[in-house]
């Protein structure tokens, strides 16, 4: 699993460092393809979802979006859309696709007090 090795890479290179290793520049530009063809449309490239109904992914446990990529994949879990993706990716594809939006750091911000 590439992807584990390349979390610290691929950390940086999410947020713009420059210090990506050279050797997983192209399995990076995969993933980065990958997210941009089957999940921004709807989560967003971000993790933010840009549909209505859909799921925020960023910052999401990386096991959990595992399972529930396995659970779309297998019809466990039904939805029409994320069924068909589903059933179109590969394991290393659930593991790469995970890591991206569970490296993707958020914040929260509670809401202020009512005056």
């Amino acid at each position: 699993m590439f992807f584990s090795k390349l979390r610290p890479a691929l950390f940086l290179a999410a947020f713009g460092v420059s210090s990506l290793n050279i050797a997983y520049a192209a399995d990076l530009e995969e993933v980065k393809n990958k997210v941009q063809m089957m999940c921004a449309n709807c989560h967003g490239y971000d993790g933010v979802a840009t549909l209505i109904g859909a799921a925020n992914l960023s910052g999401q446990q990386e096991s959990y979006l595992k399972q529930q990529l396995k659970d779309y994949r297998s019809g466990v879990r039904k939805n029409a859309m994320m069924n068909v993706i589903g059933q179109s990716l590969s394991d290393a594809d659930i593991n790469n696709l995970s890591a991206w939006y569970a490296n993707i750091k958020i914040t929260v911000e509670p809401p202020a007090p009512p005056q």
